[in-house]
């Protein structure tokens, strides 16, 4: 939880707050930075995090369980009798262009020991498993499926954003980097005169830059708006107005954005790569490639099919059935089935 704004940071508030409701308050203590000990409203519960304990962990001597909630951590219990649960979100590095064969090998090493420590390993889509299955030895290693959950937070008034739009305008979030695809999207602004408007801190300044020449290159960079990271009211603004959703990624192991904008019943088109197709189902649209006449064509005719069909509710329908309470029961579940054994 070091970086707001970001998919793990909210998968970790999200999934927090929901266990923390689950359980007695004596039973679970959370391991956090410093400028996050407060989140979850219980000091007397929290083990900060230092740099040191890379090297020298905190004994955990009245832990029975420890939750990995991300599988780069370098923050592991030396004790054995320690059980761990390891919750991993992708592996996104086999499926990034500019990662070379011998860091995907050193990433797949790395990951390997982290299996062999787990006891249970609990994929956030059945994507990532099979992933798992595929590219690591599991053995015979207790593993599940838990979904994400949708969160969107209620506020009782809804301002515009200072960056706000005033004509139709495509919607996308996420961190600027090349494993989003961004950079295809301006590409649908040809021949409308839509805006794309995408919201997310930059990771791969020379990403950005790739964005900006594509724009560039079909005459449309006037209407490519850049917010940055931005507030819950920004982005439930951006949400519920947007024309479209767009999410062209190509390495998700879940993708939170596409339920949220699920959440407001919005068409949302997304790729066909790693586990969209799993989470966006069949109320999604998905682009078969990214060529940009193709593009656009997916983009036309979803928009009609929506507005033919008005399948609002059974979008929001779909995105419902992904909540953290469930995700919560379905760890606690985990948990003890690890403590038990």
């Amino acid at each position: 939880m070091k970086y707001p704004n970001t998919g793990l940071y909210q998968f970790c508030l999200q999934l927090g707050k929901a266990l923390y409701a689950q359980c007695h308050p004596e039973q679970m203590s959370f391991y956090l930075p410093e400028k996050a000990k407060d989140v979850f409203g219980t000091e007397k519960n929290v083990l900060l995090q230092h740099s040191l304990h890379k090297f020298f962990f905190p004994l955990l001597r009245d832990t029975a369980v420890w939750h990995s909630t991300f599988q780069g951590t370098m923050y592991y219990p030396a004790s054995r009798k320690v059980k761990i649960v390891a919750t991993i979100h992708d592996l996104n590095f086999l499926y990034e262009e500019h990662i070379g064969e011998g860091e995907r090998k050193r990433n797949l090493e790395r990951l390997q020991l982290k299996i062999n420590r787990a006891d249970h390993i609990v994929g956030i889509s059945q994507f990532v498993l099979n992933d798992l299955k595929k590219h690591l030895s599991v053995e015979e290693k207790p593993m599940s499926v838990i979904y994400n959950g949708c969160y969107i937070e209620h506020l009782d008034h809804v301002v515009k954003p200072q960056l706000a739009v005033n004509k139709p305008f495509l919607f996308t979030i996420g961190t600027i980097a090349a494993k989003k695809n961004f950079h295809v999207l301006p590409s649908l602004l040809v021949g409308n005169d839509w805006s794309l408007v995408i919201a997310g801190i930059v990771v791969e300044e020379t990403y950005k830059q790739r964005i900006i020449d594509e724009a560039q290159k079909h005459g449309v960079l006037d209407r490519v708006i850049f917010t940055g990271g931005i507030s819950e009211n920004d982005k439930k603004w951006y949400l519920e107005n947007c024309l479209a959703f767009t999410f062209p990624s190509i390495a998700e192991g879940f993708g939170l954005p596409v339920i949220e904008a699920m959440y407001f019943g919005k068409p949302t088109f997304l790729s066909t790569s790693t586990a969209l197709p799993e989470i966006g189902g069949k109320d999604a649209y998905y682009f078969e490639d990214f060529d940009p006449e193709s593009m656009r064509q997916t983009l036309s005719k979803g928009l009609v099919h929506y507005k033919q069909t008005s399948p609002s509710e059974l979008i929001k329908k779909h995105a419902a059935s992904f909540s953290w309470e469930q995700a919560a029961q379905e760890y606690m579940k985990v948990y003890r089935s690890v403590m038990a054994h």
